[in-house]
């Protein structure tokens, strides 16, 4: 039961924190911005593949038996992973968006145009989708033990990776390939894009432009490397190293934690952020006064 008020709180905090950062975002001119769009996108893409998992969580609370379809098990890590993947790839977007923006400024409204941005966020989701798609695919090909109890919350690729009799290197290196194109190429795009723009930054002759550019910067760069950290501890290495009892609660950071932290690390240094959610938030009080 103290999970499942624990669950239903995050998951209610999640909802609520990242729905305000798009209706902010949508009724805001200001925020009408390549890297507003972006964040909206994020925030989004996160209340999507938290729904694909936190609901079937919480109604297995109350099952003494806690079972799933193969096919269940398979659309749940089809757009887990998916979105999951989406999200990394956004999130080099972002760190693309502000390379452009710092370092050509000049060119930045050319570049990011409201189509590019369209295309990219929607390249994507759908690159991640298909990428989901093509492992799961692999994953429900290979033969399953009889044995097909999940040491898990939810269905994922390393536990179900467990259950496969026929496993070999070949088979683990499948899944770790996939994981490198989700996760580690990203990251690696986004390591090289702040190294180029920390070096456009140190030659700013203004204090206030290099502390405007970092200030920038640091909220994108803390959720990077929480997403990039969770991610890469749970799919870059050997389904050997796995240890279900510890990592399922693990699981549950990038399942619950960061969805939950994102709207609070790009809002509380962002006054823009502050702003709008202020006038959207007195607005719905505004509205509520009335109508009572």
């Amino acid at each position: 039961m103290l999970c499942f008020f624990g669950v239903s709180l995050a998951y209610g905090l999640i909802i609520s924190g990242n729905i305000l950062i798009v209706v902010s975002i949508k009724t805001e001119i200001r925020l009408h911005t390549p890297m507003y769009y972006f964040l909206g996108s994020l925030s989004g893409i996160e209340l999507c593949y938290t729904a694909v998992v936190v609901p079937h969580i919480l109604a297995n609370t109350f099952q003494s038996e806690k079972t799933i379809t193969l096919l269940s098990c398979a659309t749940q890590m089809v757009f887990l992973i998916g979105l999951g993947s989406a999200d990394c790839f956004l999130l080099a977007i972002m760190a693309y968006d502000r390379y452009f923006a710092i370092c050509h400024p000049l060119q930045y409204p050319l570049i990011m145009t409201v189509t590019l941005c369209v295309r990219l966020v929607v390249a994507s989701v759908v690159i991640g989708l298909f990428l989901s798609l093509q492992l799961v695919v692999f994953i429900f090909c290979l033969p399953f033990c009889q044995d097909r109890g999940i040491e898990h919350f939810f269905c994922d690729a390393p536990p179900m990776m467990r259950l496969v009799c026929a496993t070999s290197h070949i088979h683990e290196l499948s899944v770790l390939v996939a994981a490198t194109i989700a996760i580690a190429v990203p990251f690696f795009f986004i390591a090289t894009t702040y190294a180029l723009i920390v070096a456009a930054v140190l030659k700013l002759h203004s204090a206030a432009g290099r502390h405007r550019a970092f200030n920038t910067c640091s909220s994108h760069l803390t959720v990077v490397l929480l997403q990039y950290g969770c991610c890469a501890f749970m799919y870059l290495r050997p389904v050997s190293s796995y240890h279900p009892k510890q990592d399922k609660f693990i699981s549950l950071v990038y399942i619950l934690g960061t969805p939950f932290l994102n709207p609070l690390i790009y809002t509380l240094r962002n006054n823009e952020m502050k702003g709008a959610i202020a006038k959207v938030l007195t607005r719905k009080y505004l509205s509520w006064k009335i109508i009572g």
